[in-house]
């Protein structure tokens, strides 16, 4: 097959943007690795005006499909964990081209994890974990209790990235098979929700206790990435956060993570006077004395 997309990737070879190639073929035992296709093409550029470009190929029975992407959607991805089949491609997919090892350095650095972006992989999940479990509890005191196990599953599913991240290894497409190995003890509620006779009410009751405390003893590290960057300025309006490179990566759930951490003292509000006197604008700040206690950072005065 691969001669077959010999033309199409050289021809994006030869373009001063393009990063590497990657071939991926498709095992029977994981189909879903490739979405069923027989073949992927995977390749990275410096730029482009889209930044996800997907073309689908037939060449007799086989299906082949290509996915031309910015290094920045890469990265995104990697830091997020919201494509992790790419994690897949990049560790086990053939290379077949690299400008100047630039996969070849990509696989060193998540291969020597968790040196690479541990904190903010770390800040991520905690953030939708944080989201996951908050919305979860409204509906379960609402009596919602369907949707309070959705939310439920995907905070454990939260927790047990965080439990990989924390052993310095990558969270792959199977998580559940890492955590059983590494910390059965977040296994063990998974299979609490879903295996157990107690009533579903019941089930979610304990469970919400459970990740609660597994919260509390990971807000620490959870909260480490959000305020050593905050480090970098006095305060923050709450678009300076959203606007700031790494924290873009919390999206839509930078918001919440941002009230709990000022309830949990590690984020201060600094109301700030605006033309209105009935109005304050609201400010963020991190305590410098407290970050550099907490977390052993050295910071200049």
């Amino acid at each position: 097959m691969e001669h077959i997309l010999r033309p199409i990737y050289q021809e994006r070879a030869s373009q001063a943007e393009t990063l590497g190639v990657i071939l991926v073929t498709k095992c029977e035992e994981t189909k879903s690795i490739t979405d069923t296709f027989d073949t992927v093409l995977l390749i990275v550029v410096k730029e482009a005006e889209q930044p996800i470009f997907t073309k689908h190929y037939l060449h007799e029975n086989q299906k082949m499909a290509m996915h031309v992407i910015t290094e920045t959607v890469l990265n995104k991805w990697l830091y997020i964990g919201s494509n992790r089949r790419v994690v897949d491609w990049i560790f086990h997919g053939k290379v077949i081209f690299d400008r100047n090892e630039y996969l070849h350095n990509l696989r060193l650095k998540l291969q020597e994890f968790p040196f690479f972006g541990r904190k903010i992989k770390t800040g991520i999940q905690f953030c939708k974990l944080i989201r996951r479990y908050f919305e979860g509890k409204e509906f379960f005191n609402n009596g919602n209790y369907l949707d309070s196990y959705n939310h439920v599953v995907d905070s454990l599913h939260h927790l047990a990235r965080l439990s990989v991240i924390d052993n310095g290894l990558y969270p792959e497409v199977t998580v559940w098979s890492q955590v059983k190995k590494i910390e059965p003890a977040i296994y063990k509620l998974y299979e609490e929700l879903v295996m157990s006779s107690e009533s579903l009410e019941k089930r979610l009751e304990l469970l919400f206790l459970a990740i609660e405390f597994l919260i509390n003893s990971r807000t620490h590290d959870g909260a480490q990435h959000i305020v050593e960057t905050m480090l970098s300025k006095e305060t923050w309006t709450i678009q300076e956060l959203h606007n700031h490179p790494e924290l873009t990566y919390y999206s839509i759930d930078l918001e919440v993570f941002v009230e709990y951490l000022i309830d949990k003292g590690y984020i201060l509000v600094d109301p700030t006077i605006a033309k209105s006197e009935m109005v304050f604008h609201r400010h963020y700040s991190v305590d410098k004395e407290f970050v550099e206690r907490e977390y052993s950072v050295s910071i200049d005065k």
